[in-house]
Protein backbone atom coordinates (compact mmCIF):
# COMPACT_ATOMS: atom_id res chain seq x y z
CA UNK A 1 0.00 0.00 0.00
CA UNK A 2 1.45 3.36 -1.07
CA UNK A 3 0.85 6.07 1.52
CA UNK A 4 1.21 9.85 1.59
CA UNK A 5 0.83 12.22 4.51
CA UNK A 6 -0.93 15.57 4.53
CA UNK A 7 0.51 17.74 7.31
CA UNK A 8 -0.85 21.22 8.01
CA UNK A 9 -0.52 24.02 10.51
CA UNK A 10 -3.02 26.85 10.33
CA UNK A 11 -0.88 29.79 11.49
CA UNK A 12 2.57 31.01 10.65
CA UNK A 13 3.53 30.87 14.35
CA UNK A 14 3.10 27.11 14.33
CA UNK A 15 5.36 26.58 11.35
CA UNK A 16 8.54 27.05 13.35
CA UNK A 17 7.27 24.90 16.20
CA UNK A 18 7.18 21.15 16.56
CA UNK A 19 3.66 20.55 15.16
CA UNK A 20 4.67 19.57 11.61
CA UNK A 21 7.60 17.46 12.81
CA UNK A 22 5.38 15.68 15.33
CA UNK A 23 2.79 14.91 12.66
CA UNK A 24 5.49 13.57 10.35
CA UNK A 25 7.00 11.35 13.06
CA UNK A 26 3.62 9.74 13.81
CA UNK A 27 3.03 9.20 10.09
CA UNK A 28 6.35 7.43 9.65
CA UNK A 29 5.63 5.19 12.64
CA UNK A 30 2.21 4.26 11.22
CA UNK A 31 3.70 3.34 7.83
CA UNK A 32 6.36 1.21 9.50
CA UNK A 33 3.84 -0.63 11.68
CA UNK A 34 1.49 -1.38 8.78
CA UNK A 35 4.16 -2.14 6.19
CA UNK A 36 3.08 0.72 3.93
CA UNK A 37 5.36 2.32 1.35
CA UNK A 38 6.00 5.98 2.18
CA UNK A 39 5.59 7.86 -1.11
CA UNK A 40 5.43 11.55 -0.23
CA UNK A 41 4.76 14.09 2.51
CA UNK A 42 2.71 17.22 1.75
CA UNK A 43 3.55 19.96 4.26
CA UNK A 44 1.02 22.82 4.12
CA UNK A 45 2.45 25.60 6.25
CA UNK A 46 0.38 28.48 7.56
CA UNK A 47 -2.81 27.63 5.61
CA UNK A 48 -6.24 27.70 7.25
CA UNK A 49 -8.58 24.73 6.82
CA UNK A 50 -11.62 27.07 6.98
CA UNK A 51 -11.17 28.36 3.43
CA UNK A 52 -13.93 27.55 0.93
CA UNK A 53 -11.67 27.11 -2.10
CA UNK A 54 -9.29 24.20 -2.65
CA UNK A 55 -7.18 26.48 -4.88
CA UNK A 56 -6.23 28.57 -1.82
CA UNK A 57 -4.42 25.55 -0.36
CA UNK A 58 -1.86 24.76 -3.07
CA UNK A 59 -0.42 21.54 -1.59
CA UNK A 60 -3.91 20.25 -0.77
CA UNK A 61 -4.81 20.91 -4.42
CA UNK A 62 -1.60 19.20 -5.57
CA UNK A 63 -2.43 16.15 -3.45
CA UNK A 64 -5.82 15.76 -5.13
CA UNK A 65 -4.23 16.16 -8.57
CA UNK A 66 -1.67 13.46 -7.74
CA UNK A 67 -4.50 11.25 -6.49
CA UNK A 68 -6.13 11.52 -9.92
CA UNK A 69 -2.86 10.20 -11.38
CA UNK A 70 -3.08 7.17 -9.04
CA UNK A 71 0.28 7.97 -7.43
CA UNK A 72 -0.78 6.55 -4.02
CA UNK A 73 -3.44 4.38 -2.33
CA UNK A 74 -4.04 6.03 1.05
CA UNK A 75 -3.76 9.50 2.63
CA UNK A 76 -2.79 9.83 6.29
CA UNK A 77 -3.62 12.89 8.43
CA UNK A 78 -2.88 13.59 12.09
CA UNK A 79 -6.49 14.62 12.81
CA UNK A 80 -9.48 15.25 10.55
CA UNK A 81 -9.33 18.99 11.25
CA UNK A 82 -5.85 18.97 9.67
CA UNK A 83 -7.57 17.76 6.49
CA UNK A 84 -10.40 20.32 6.45
CA UNK A 85 -12.75 22.22 8.75
CA UNK A 86 -14.97 23.33 5.91
CA UNK A 87 -17.92 21.02 5.15
CA UNK A 88 -17.98 21.86 1.45
CA UNK A 89 -14.26 21.11 1.04
CA UNK A 90 -14.54 17.96 3.17
CA UNK A 91 -17.37 16.54 1.06
CA UNK A 92 -15.78 17.58 -2.22
CA UNK A 93 -12.35 16.11 -1.40
CA UNK A 94 -13.68 12.86 0.10
CA UNK A 95 -15.87 12.43 -2.99
CA UNK A 96 -12.76 12.67 -5.16
CA UNK A 97 -10.90 10.12 -3.02
CA UNK A 98 -13.92 7.80 -2.97
CA UNK A 99 -14.22 7.75 -6.75
CA UNK A 100 -10.50 6.97 -7.04
CA UNK A 101 -10.67 4.19 -4.41
CA UNK A 102 -8.13 6.02 -2.24
CA UNK A 103 -8.44 5.68 1.52
CA UNK A 104 -8.12 8.31 4.26
CA UNK A 105 -6.66 7.50 7.69
CA UNK A 106 -6.72 9.76 10.76
CA UNK A 107 -4.08 8.81 13.33
CA UNK A 108 -5.59 10.57 16.38
CA UNK A 109 -9.28 9.69 15.84
CA UNK A 110 -8.36 6.11 14.82
CA UNK A 111 -10.51 6.49 11.67
CA UNK A 112 -9.55 4.24 8.79
CA UNK A 113 -11.15 4.83 5.38
CA UNK A 114 -8.50 2.71 3.65
CA UNK A 115 -10.54 -0.47 4.17
CA UNK A 116 -13.39 -1.41 1.84
CA UNK A 117 -16.07 -0.35 4.33
CA UNK A 118 -14.32 2.99 4.79
CA UNK A 119 -14.16 3.57 1.04
CA UNK A 120 -17.86 2.74 0.84
CA UNK A 121 -18.46 5.47 3.43
CA UNK A 122 -16.56 8.06 1.37
CA UNK A 123 -18.69 7.14 -1.64
CA UNK A 124 -21.82 7.61 0.48
CA UNK A 125 -20.52 11.05 1.45
CA UNK A 126 -20.13 11.78 -2.26
CA UNK A 127 -23.78 10.93 -2.84
CA UNK A 128 -24.81 13.33 -0.05
CA UNK A 129 -22.53 15.99 -1.56
CA UNK A 130 -24.18 15.56 -4.96
CA UNK A 131 -27.63 15.93 -3.39
CA UNK A 132 -26.48 19.06 -1.54
CA UNK A 133 -25.01 20.51 -4.75
CA UNK A 134 -28.18 19.88 -6.76
CA UNK A 135 -30.39 21.36 -4.03
CA UNK A 136 -28.16 24.43 -3.87
CA UNK A 137 -28.33 24.73 -7.66
CA UNK A 138 -32.14 24.80 -7.51
CA UNK A 139 -32.08 27.62 -4.95
CA UNK A 140 -29.58 29.61 -7.03
CA UNK A 141 -31.72 29.12 -10.14
CA UNK A 142 -34.77 30.51 -8.31
CA UNK A 143 -32.77 33.57 -7.24
CA UNK A 144 -31.50 34.23 -10.77
CA UNK A 145 -35.00 33.85 -12.19
CA UNK A 146 -36.41 36.33 -9.68
CA UNK A 147 -33.69 38.90 -10.52
CA UNK A 148 -34.49 38.58 -14.22
CA UNK A 149 -38.21 39.10 -13.72
CA UNK A 150 -37.40 42.19 -11.63
CA UNK A 151 -35.47 43.55 -14.64
CA UNK A 152 -32.03 43.04 -13.04
CA UNK A 153 -29.08 41.69 -14.98
CA UNK A 154 -27.46 38.35 -14.11
CA UNK A 155 -23.74 37.87 -14.59
CA UNK A 156 -21.08 40.40 -15.51
CA UNK A 157 -22.13 43.95 -16.30
CA UNK A 158 -21.87 44.60 -20.07
CA UNK A 159 -19.38 47.04 -21.54
CA UNK A 160 -20.82 50.56 -21.46
CA UNK A 161 -22.39 50.21 -18.00
CA UNK A 162 -21.07 50.10 -14.44
CA UNK A 163 -22.46 49.00 -11.11
CA UNK A 164 -23.80 51.36 -8.50
CA UNK A 165 -21.98 49.23 -5.91
CA UNK A 166 -18.38 48.21 -5.17
CA UNK A 167 -16.76 45.69 -2.84
CA UNK A 168 -14.75 47.05 0.08
CA UNK A 169 -11.70 45.56 1.80
CA UNK A 170 -13.81 43.91 4.49
CA UNK A 171 -15.85 41.85 2.03
CA UNK A 172 -18.89 44.12 2.23
CA UNK A 173 -20.52 46.31 -0.41
CA UNK A 174 -20.42 50.10 -0.66
CA UNK A 175 -22.82 52.18 -2.73
CA UNK A 176 -21.04 54.48 -5.15
CA UNK A 177 -24.05 56.49 -6.33
CA UNK A 178 -25.97 58.93 -4.14
CA UNK A 179 -29.04 56.83 -4.82
CA UNK A 180 -29.08 53.47 -6.56
CA UNK A 181 -30.10 53.57 -10.21
CA UNK A 182 -32.88 51.24 -11.43
CA UNK A 183 -31.44 47.77 -11.92
CA UNK A 184 -28.38 48.64 -9.82
CA UNK A 185 -26.38 49.84 -12.87
CA UNK A 186 -25.87 53.10 -14.72
CA UNK A 187 -24.26 54.17 -18.01
CA UNK A 188 -20.47 54.51 -17.98
CA UNK A 189 -19.71 57.99 -19.30
CA UNK A 190 -16.91 57.12 -21.75
CA UNK A 191 -17.79 53.52 -22.62
CA UNK A 192 -21.50 54.34 -22.98
CA UNK A 193 -20.75 57.08 -25.50
CA UNK A 194 -18.56 54.62 -27.47
CA UNK A 195 -21.32 51.98 -27.53
CA UNK A 196 -23.88 54.53 -28.72
CA UNK A 197 -21.49 55.57 -31.52
CA UNK A 198 -20.92 51.92 -32.49
CA UNK A 199 -24.65 51.28 -32.98
CA UNK A 200 -25.05 54.56 -34.84
CA UNK A 201 -22.16 53.92 -37.24
CA UNK A 202 -23.05 50.28 -37.94
CA UNK A 203 -26.72 51.09 -38.50
CA UNK A 204 -25.65 53.54 -41.23
CA UNK A 205 -24.06 50.67 -43.17
CA UNK A 206 -20.85 52.65 -43.67
CA UNK A 207 -18.52 50.56 -41.47
CA UNK A 208 -17.57 46.95 -40.72
CA UNK A 209 -17.11 45.03 -37.49
CA UNK A 210 -13.36 45.01 -38.03
CA UNK A 211 -13.25 48.79 -38.49
CA UNK A 212 -15.26 49.29 -35.32
CA UNK A 213 -12.81 47.05 -33.42
CA UNK A 214 -9.87 49.10 -34.69
CA UNK A 215 -11.66 52.35 -33.75
CA UNK A 216 -12.37 51.15 -30.19
CA UNK A 217 -8.77 50.02 -29.71
CA UNK A 218 -7.45 53.36 -31.00
CA UNK A 219 -9.63 55.10 -28.38
CA UNK A 220 -7.72 53.17 -25.71
CA UNK A 221 -10.80 51.14 -24.76
CA UNK A 222 -10.53 47.48 -23.81
CA UNK A 223 -12.96 44.61 -23.32
CA UNK A 224 -14.21 43.49 -19.92
CA UNK A 225 -12.95 39.99 -20.39
CA UNK A 226 -13.81 37.83 -17.37
CA UNK A 227 -12.83 34.52 -18.95
CA UNK A 228 -9.40 32.97 -19.33
CA UNK A 229 -8.44 32.93 -23.00
CA UNK A 230 -5.26 31.49 -24.56
CA UNK A 231 -2.59 33.98 -25.59
CA UNK A 232 -0.09 33.48 -28.43
CA UNK A 233 1.77 30.81 -26.44
CA UNK A 234 -1.39 28.95 -25.41
CA UNK A 235 -1.26 30.24 -21.81
CA UNK A 236 -4.66 31.07 -20.33
CA UNK A 237 -4.86 34.77 -19.49
CA UNK A 238 -7.79 36.73 -18.11
CA UNK A 239 -8.39 40.46 -17.97
CA UNK A 240 -8.98 43.32 -20.45
CA UNK A 241 -8.12 42.53 -24.07
CA UNK A 242 -8.14 44.33 -27.41
CA UNK A 243 -11.48 44.41 -29.22
CA UNK A 244 -11.95 41.97 -32.11
CA UNK A 245 -14.68 41.43 -34.69
CA UNK A 246 -16.13 38.76 -32.38
CA UNK A 247 -16.30 41.04 -29.31
CA UNK A 248 -17.83 43.88 -31.35
CA UNK A 249 -20.42 41.50 -32.80
CA UNK A 250 -21.27 40.36 -29.27
CA UNK A 251 -21.97 43.96 -28.18
CA UNK A 252 -24.15 44.73 -31.21
CA UNK A 253 -26.16 41.54 -30.65
CA UNK A 254 -26.79 42.20 -26.94
CA UNK A 255 -30.41 43.35 -26.27
CA UNK A 256 -29.28 44.78 -22.91
CA UNK A 257 -28.33 48.00 -24.74
CA UNK A 258 -31.96 48.36 -25.87
CA UNK A 259 -33.20 48.05 -22.28
CA UNK A 260 -33.96 44.30 -22.30
CA UNK A 261 -32.88 41.40 -20.09
CA UNK A 262 -32.18 38.03 -21.72
CA UNK A 263 -32.79 35.03 -19.48
CA UNK A 264 -33.22 31.38 -20.51
CA UNK A 265 -34.09 32.31 -24.08
CA UNK A 266 -36.65 34.96 -23.04
CA UNK A 267 -36.48 38.73 -23.48
CA UNK A 268 -37.76 40.58 -20.42
CA UNK A 269 -38.08 44.33 -19.75
CA UNK A 270 -35.01 45.64 -17.97
CA UNK A 271 -35.04 48.11 -15.10
CA UNK A 272 -31.87 49.85 -16.36
CA UNK A 273 -31.63 52.82 -18.74
CA UNK A 274 -31.34 51.84 -22.42
CA UNK A 275 -28.35 53.10 -24.42
CA UNK A 276 -30.03 52.86 -27.84
CA UNK A 277 -33.62 52.85 -29.02
CA UNK A 278 -35.39 49.66 -30.03
CA UNK A 279 -35.60 50.96 -33.59
CA UNK A 280 -31.83 51.45 -33.85
CA UNK A 281 -31.20 48.05 -32.25
CA UNK A 282 -33.54 46.34 -34.73
CA UNK A 283 -31.86 48.11 -37.65
CA UNK A 284 -28.44 46.92 -36.46
CA UNK A 285 -29.73 43.32 -36.17
CA UNK A 286 -31.05 43.50 -39.72
CA UNK A 287 -27.71 44.87 -40.93
CA UNK A 288 -25.80 42.14 -39.11
CA UNK A 289 -28.03 39.50 -40.65
CA UNK A 290 -27.60 40.98 -44.11
CA UNK A 291 -23.80 41.17 -43.80
CA UNK A 292 -23.71 37.65 -42.39
CA UNK A 293 -25.43 36.39 -45.51
CA UNK A 294 -22.34 36.66 -47.69
CA UNK A 295 -22.37 32.90 -48.21
CA UNK A 296 -21.58 33.41 -51.92
CA UNK A 297 -18.14 34.72 -51.06
CA UNK A 298 -16.82 34.16 -47.55
CA UNK A 299 -19.31 32.37 -45.32
CA UNK A 300 -17.91 28.97 -44.25
CA UNK A 301 -20.58 26.36 -45.06
CA UNK A 302 -20.90 23.49 -42.57
CA UNK A 303 -20.20 20.97 -45.33
CA UNK A 304 -16.86 22.57 -46.20
CA UNK A 305 -13.90 20.79 -44.68
CA UNK A 306 -10.34 21.97 -44.08
CA UNK A 307 -7.45 19.69 -43.15
CA UNK A 308 -5.90 22.09 -40.61
CA UNK A 309 -9.05 23.70 -39.21
CA UNK A 310 -8.44 24.29 -35.51
CA UNK A 311 -4.73 23.45 -35.83
CA UNK A 312 -3.17 26.06 -38.14
CA UNK A 313 -1.50 29.01 -36.42
CA UNK A 314 0.46 32.05 -37.48
CA UNK A 315 4.23 31.58 -37.10
CA UNK A 316 4.66 35.24 -36.09
CA UNK A 317 2.04 35.77 -33.36
CA UNK A 318 1.10 32.16 -32.62
CA UNK A 319 -2.63 32.86 -32.93
CA UNK A 320 -5.11 30.71 -34.93
CA UNK A 321 -5.60 31.41 -38.64
CA UNK A 322 -8.91 31.39 -40.51
CA UNK A 323 -10.05 28.80 -43.08
CA UNK A 324 -12.22 30.24 -45.86
CA UNK A 325 -13.71 29.33 -49.23
CA UNK A 326 -14.33 32.05 -51.83
CA UNK A 327 -16.97 32.29 -54.55
CA UNK A 328 -14.62 30.77 -57.13
CA UNK A 329 -14.27 27.68 -54.93
CA UNK A 330 -10.66 28.36 -53.92
CA UNK A 331 -9.82 27.72 -50.26
CA UNK A 332 -7.33 29.71 -48.18
CA UNK A 333 -5.75 29.81 -44.74
CA UNK A 334 -5.74 33.48 -43.74
CA UNK A 335 -4.23 35.66 -41.00
CA UNK A 336 -6.87 38.19 -39.88
CA UNK A 337 -5.66 40.90 -37.52
CA UNK A 338 -9.24 41.93 -36.67
CA UNK A 339 -9.67 38.60 -34.90
CA UNK A 340 -6.63 39.20 -32.65
CA UNK A 341 -7.06 40.41 -29.10
CA UNK A 342 -3.40 40.71 -28.04
CA UNK A 343 -1.82 43.07 -30.57
CA UNK A 344 -0.97 43.69 -34.24
CA UNK A 345 0.62 40.79 -36.12
CA UNK A 346 3.37 41.49 -38.73
CA UNK A 347 1.74 38.87 -40.97
CA UNK A 348 -1.66 40.59 -40.87
CA UNK A 349 -3.60 40.04 -44.08
CA UNK A 350 -1.36 37.24 -45.31
CA UNK A 351 -2.99 34.18 -46.88
CA UNK A 352 -1.98 30.95 -48.54
CA UNK A 353 -3.99 28.40 -50.60
CA UNK A 354 -5.05 25.45 -48.46
CA UNK A 355 -3.73 22.87 -50.93
CA UNK A 356 -0.18 24.30 -50.68
CA UNK A 357 0.03 23.76 -46.91
CA UNK A 358 -1.96 20.51 -46.99
CA UNK A 359 0.44 18.99 -49.53
CA UNK A 360 3.48 20.09 -47.50
CA UNK A 361 2.09 18.46 -44.38
CA UNK A 362 1.21 15.30 -46.31
CA UNK A 363 4.83 14.93 -47.44
CA UNK A 364 6.02 15.32 -43.84
CA UNK A 365 3.57 12.71 -42.56
CA UNK A 366 4.47 10.18 -45.27
CA UNK A 367 8.20 10.64 -44.64
CA UNK A 368 8.21 9.99 -40.88
CA UNK A 369 9.13 6.54 -39.62
CA UNK A 370 10.43 4.90 -36.43
CA UNK A 371 13.53 2.78 -35.99
CA UNK A 372 13.55 -0.78 -34.55
CA UNK A 373 14.58 0.41 -31.06
CA UNK A 374 12.21 3.38 -30.87
CA UNK A 375 10.48 2.33 -27.63
CA UNK A 376 13.77 2.03 -25.70
CA UNK A 377 14.83 5.44 -27.00
CA UNK A 378 11.50 7.00 -26.01
CA UNK A 379 11.67 5.56 -22.49
CA UNK A 380 15.22 6.88 -22.16
CA UNK A 381 14.04 10.36 -23.14
CA UNK A 382 11.23 10.42 -20.59
CA UNK A 383 13.50 8.78 -17.97
CA UNK A 384 11.07 6.00 -17.13
CA UNK A 385 13.00 2.87 -18.01
CA UNK A 386 14.00 2.18 -14.40
CA UNK A 387 10.51 3.03 -13.16
CA UNK A 388 8.91 0.59 -15.61
CA UNK A 389 11.27 -2.18 -14.48
CA UNK A 390 10.49 -1.44 -10.83
CA UNK A 391 6.73 -1.52 -11.51
CA UNK A 392 7.10 -4.74 -13.47
CA UNK A 393 8.89 -6.46 -10.58
CA UNK A 394 6.38 -5.15 -8.05
CA UNK A 395 3.47 -6.39 -10.17
CA UNK A 396 5.03 -9.85 -10.32
CA UNK A 397 5.38 -9.86 -6.54
CA UNK A 398 1.75 -8.84 -6.00
CA UNK A 399 0.52 -11.40 -8.55
CA UNK A 400 2.54 -14.12 -6.83
CA UNK A 401 1.14 -13.12 -3.44
CA UNK A 402 -2.38 -13.23 -4.85
CA UNK A 403 -1.71 -16.66 -6.36
CA UNK A 404 -0.40 -18.08 -3.05
CA UNK A 405 -3.28 -16.59 -1.08
CA UNK A 406 -5.83 -18.08 -3.49
CA UNK A 407 -4.20 -21.52 -3.11
CA UNK A 408 -4.40 -21.29 0.69
CA UNK A 409 -8.05 -20.23 0.43
CA UNK A 410 -8.89 -23.17 -1.84
CA UNK A 411 -7.28 -25.48 0.70
CA UNK A 412 -9.73 -24.11 3.28
CA UNK A 413 -7.06 -22.44 5.41
CA UNK A 414 -8.23 -18.84 4.89
CA UNK A 415 -11.51 -17.30 6.23
CA UNK A 416 -13.92 -16.07 3.54
CA UNK A 417 -14.23 -12.47 4.76
CA UNK A 418 -10.50 -11.99 5.22
CA UNK A 419 -9.73 -13.58 1.85
CA UNK A 420 -12.11 -11.34 -0.07
CA UNK A 421 -10.83 -8.26 1.76
CA UNK A 422 -7.18 -9.09 1.05
CA UNK A 423 -7.99 -10.05 -2.55
CA UNK A 424 -9.71 -6.68 -3.13
CA UNK A 425 -6.73 -4.79 -1.73
CA UNK A 426 -4.25 -6.73 -3.89
CA UNK A 427 -6.35 -6.18 -7.01
CA UNK A 428 -6.50 -2.46 -6.25
CA UNK A 429 -2.73 -2.48 -5.84
CA UNK A 430 -2.33 -4.17 -9.23
CA UNK A 431 -4.55 -1.55 -10.88
CA UNK A 432 -2.35 1.19 -9.47
CA UNK A 433 0.92 -0.42 -10.63
CA UNK A 434 1.14 1.25 -14.03
CA UNK A 435 3.26 4.03 -15.56
CA UNK A 436 0.73 6.21 -17.47
CA UNK A 437 3.37 8.28 -19.28
CA UNK A 438 5.07 5.19 -20.68
CA UNK A 439 1.79 3.61 -21.74
CA UNK A 440 0.71 6.82 -23.51
CA UNK A 441 4.08 7.12 -25.30
CA UNK A 442 3.93 3.46 -26.42
CA UNK A 443 0.42 3.92 -27.84
CA UNK A 444 1.56 7.08 -29.61
CA UNK A 445 4.50 5.20 -31.14
CA UNK A 446 2.28 2.39 -32.39
CA UNK A 447 0.13 4.95 -34.13
CA UNK A 448 3.17 6.59 -35.76
CA UNK A 449 4.30 3.16 -37.02
CA UNK A 450 1.00 2.82 -38.93
CA UNK A 451 0.72 6.52 -39.79
CA UNK A 452 1.79 6.37 -43.46
CA UNK A 453 -0.65 3.55 -44.20
CA UNK A 454 -3.50 5.25 -42.31
CA UNK A 455 -2.84 8.57 -44.05
CA UNK A 456 -2.74 7.05 -47.51
CA UNK A 457 -6.13 5.34 -47.15
CA UNK A 458 -7.92 8.18 -45.29
CA UNK A 459 -10.19 10.90 -46.68
CA UNK A 460 -9.86 14.58 -45.73
CA UNK A 461 -11.95 14.39 -42.55
CA UNK A 462 -10.23 11.20 -41.40
CA UNK A 463 -6.81 12.79 -41.98
CA UNK A 464 -7.90 15.79 -39.91
CA UNK A 465 -8.92 13.46 -37.06
CA UNK A 466 -5.48 11.82 -37.22
CA UNK A 467 -3.81 15.23 -36.96
CA UNK A 468 -6.05 16.27 -34.05
CA UNK A 469 -4.98 13.09 -32.24
CA UNK A 470 -1.27 13.81 -32.71
CA UNK A 471 -0.83 17.58 -32.89
CA UNK A 472 -1.69 20.68 -30.92
CA UNK A 473 -0.73 23.14 -33.68
CA UNK A 474 0.85 23.61 -37.12
CA UNK A 475 2.69 26.94 -37.44
CA UNK A 476 2.73 28.57 -40.89
CA UNK A 477 4.40 31.62 -42.42
CA UNK A 478 1.65 32.99 -44.68
CA UNK A 479 3.44 36.27 -45.40
CA UNK A 480 6.86 35.53 -46.91
CA UNK A 481 7.87 31.86 -47.25
CA UNK A 482 4.25 30.61 -47.52
CA UNK A 483 5.22 27.34 -45.88
CA UNK A 484 4.98 25.31 -42.68
CA UNK A 485 7.52 26.46 -40.13
CA UNK A 486 7.10 23.84 -37.42
CA UNK A 487 4.55 21.66 -35.67
CA UNK A 488 3.63 21.22 -32.03
CA UNK A 489 2.76 17.64 -31.05
CA UNK A 490 0.54 16.64 -28.17
CA UNK A 491 2.54 15.67 -25.03
CA UNK A 492 2.43 11.86 -25.50
CA UNK A 493 3.78 12.24 -29.05
CA UNK A 494 6.67 14.59 -28.23
CA UNK A 495 9.25 11.89 -27.30
CA UNK A 496 8.08 9.69 -30.19
CA UNK A 497 8.70 12.44 -32.73
CA UNK A 498 12.05 13.16 -31.10
CA UNK A 499 13.30 9.67 -31.93
CA UNK A 500 11.65 9.53 -35.37
CA UNK A 501 13.68 9.60 -38.57
CA UNK A 502 12.78 11.34 -41.80
CA UNK A 503 12.91 9.61 -45.16
CA UNK A 504 13.68 11.52 -48.31
CA UNK A 505 10.79 13.83 -49.16
CA UNK A 506 10.26 15.65 -45.88
CA UNK A 507 10.94 19.13 -47.27
CA UNK A 508 10.86 20.94 -43.96
CA UNK A 509 13.11 21.11 -40.96
CA UNK A 510 11.53 20.87 -37.53
CA UNK A 511 13.13 22.61 -34.59
CA UNK A 512 12.67 23.63 -30.97
CA UNK A 513 11.88 27.25 -30.16
CA UNK A 514 9.38 29.60 -28.50
CA UNK A 515 6.87 32.10 -29.87
CA UNK A 516 6.55 34.70 -31.28
CA UNK A 517 9.15 33.83 -33.93
CA UNK A 518 11.68 36.30 -35.24
CA UNK A 519 12.34 36.68 -38.96
CA UNK A 520 15.71 34.94 -38.44
CA UNK A 521 13.94 31.98 -36.83
CA UNK A 522 11.52 31.59 -39.72
CA UNK A 523 14.24 31.90 -42.36
CA UNK A 524 16.44 29.39 -40.54
CA UNK A 525 13.68 26.79 -40.31
CA UNK A 526 12.02 27.26 -43.69
CA UNK A 527 15.25 27.75 -45.61
CA UNK A 528 14.25 31.26 -46.67
CA UNK A 529 11.74 30.17 -49.28
CA UNK A 530 8.70 28.07 -50.03
CA UNK A 531 9.12 24.39 -49.39
CA UNK A 532 11.81 24.78 -46.73
CA UNK A 533 15.38 23.52 -46.63
CA UNK A 534 16.77 20.51 -48.42
CA UNK A 535 16.97 17.41 -46.29
CA UNK A 536 19.31 14.44 -46.55
CA UNK A 537 17.88 11.11 -47.64
CA UNK A 538 17.51 10.02 -44.01
CA UNK A 539 18.07 12.15 -40.91
CA UNK A 540 17.12 12.43 -37.28
CA UNK A 541 14.23 14.81 -36.70
CA UNK A 542 15.19 17.59 -34.27
CA UNK A 543 13.07 18.15 -31.16
CA UNK A 544 9.72 19.68 -32.05
CA UNK A 545 8.40 23.02 -30.93
CA UNK A 546 6.95 23.09 -27.44
CA UNK A 547 5.40 26.55 -27.25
Amino acid sequence: MRAVAYLRVSSASQVDGHSLDAQERLFRELCKNRGWELVRIYREEGKSAHVEAIARRPLFKQLLEDAAKHEFDVVVVHTLDRWSRNLKITLESLTILGKLNIGLVSITENIDYSRPEGMLFTQMLGAFAQYYSEALGNHVSKGLSQRAYEGKHNGGIPFGYESCWADNDKGGRVRLCESEHPGGVHIHEREGAAVFKMFERYASGMTTLGQLAIWLNEQGLRTRNRHSLPDAEGILVSGPRLFTTASVRGILHNPFYAGKIQYQGKLLPGAHEALVSQEVFNLVQATLKKNNGRSETLHPHPERQYLLKGLIRCAYCGMPMWSQTYKNGHTYYREDNNSRSHGVCPASGGSIPCHVIDEQLGKIIMAIELGPQWLEEVLAIISLKDEIERVKIERQQVEEKLRRMTKVYIDGLFPDDEYHRQKKLLEMQLESLVVPEASAAEEAGKMIERLAMLWKDANLEERRKLLLTMLDAVYVDAKKTRSIVTIKPKPPFIPVFQVAVSKEGANIQLYKSTYPLSRADINRVSGGGEGGSNSPSRKKLPALLQA
